[in-house]
């Protein structure tokens, strides 16, 4: 039999040896194999941050790029996800751009030192309108309306703007000092946090729910499907409540004065203000799955499907995890 012979009648078992062999591998991994979808093979401590404006505050994502607030720039970056290239810096905003949300179309930013909401085009950062809202500390999007919580003007209520055209729909009263602001697909959760609570209020209409009770000096908050996620700073906790009826289901412990959260799909990231860092909580049962170092004073946070992007208020720079 000749050489060539030989080597075709062994080659489908040697490359049926390797493939065994590597599925071998990948099976015993101490790695989840559903990680592969998002690109989490590696560990969340390896991060890259790329610089934006000054004081960097805020922080969402388009769908293929990152947004971030810049403060005291007065601007607000666009990066591109995949590899965090400056696509464009942006200016014309009102004075203290900080909290800002997109809404399938175009970027939104609450300007808080103006009271001001500046309606931004996600293609090319021009600004396209307006609006007068009262706040602008921290936003959320239901489908089709923009919530704002006015707490700079402090008098604990929360603005409806309708996305399209601005028109302000609704103003509803809530706790003392309204912050974070969080859309369960249903209803808006407003974080209060003179008075250590959150409003359930119903999107459609703006009533109020119920009012329940969570750590000391709450400030951001989020949802993973079922339960709402609130970072309480004066206590340096996290409290999970379920979102139909408001009970607690838990508090768990974060890093030094955590700010704000955001959702993975799988986990609850949580920005610790103090420590320069963020915090993995599992969203089952609220165990901490790690703790990361981004930049100082970390602020915002957005997953973009893949990657955590932390915007870092102190070294003005946004950190990708």
């Amino acid at each position: 039999m000749s050489k060539a012979i030989r080597l075709m009648i062994l080659a489908p078992f040697v490359l049926a040896w390797l493939c065994g062999s590597a599925l071998a591998q990948v099976t015993n991994s101490t790695k989840n194999p559903k990680q592969i979808a998002i690109l989490h093979w590696y560990p969340a401590n390896l991060t890259t941050s790329f610089p934006v404006g000054q004081d960097a505050r805020g922080v969402t994502f388009d769908g293929a790029n990152i947004w971030v607030t810049n403060n005291t720039s007065q601007t607000v970056t666009k990066l591109r996800a995949s590899d965090g290239a400056l696509l464009g810096t942006f200016g014309n905003l009102d004075a203290g751009p900080q909290g800002i949300v997109y809404d399938g179309t175009n970027i939104w930013i609450g300007c808080a030192g103006a009271g001001v909401l500046d309606k931004v085009r996600a293609s090319d950062g021009a600004v396209i309108g307006r609006f007068n809202s009262g706040g602008g500390d921290f936003l959320a999007f239901d489908g089709a309306n923009v919530w704002v919580t006015n707490n700079s003007l402090r008098f604990g209520s929360v603005a409806k703007i309708r996305a399209s055209d601005g028109v302000v729909l609704g103003r509803f009263a809530v706790g003392s000092g309204p912050e974070g602001v969080a859309f369960d697909g249903a209803n808006i959760w407003v974080i209060n946090s003179g008075d250590n609570t959150v409003s359930k209020l119903r999107a459609s209409d703006g009533s109020v729910l119920g009012t329940f009770n969570v750590g000391a000096g709450p400030e951001g908050i989020t949802f993973d499907g079922a339960n709402i996620w609130v970072a309480n700073m004066s206590d340096s906790t996290v409290t999970k409540l379920r979102a139909s009826d408001g009970a607690v289901l838990g508090i768990f412990s974060a890093g030094s004065f955590p700010q704000s959260l955001a959702f993975d799909g799988a986990n609850i990231w949580v920005t610790n203000l103090g420590s320069a860092s963020v915090t993995e909580l599992r969203a089952s049962d609220g165990a901490v799955l790690g703790t990361f170092p981004v930049g100082l004073s970390p602020s915002g946070a957005s997953f973009d499907g893949a990657n955590l992007w932390v915007a870092n208020e102190g070294s003005s720079s946004v950190s990708k995890l």
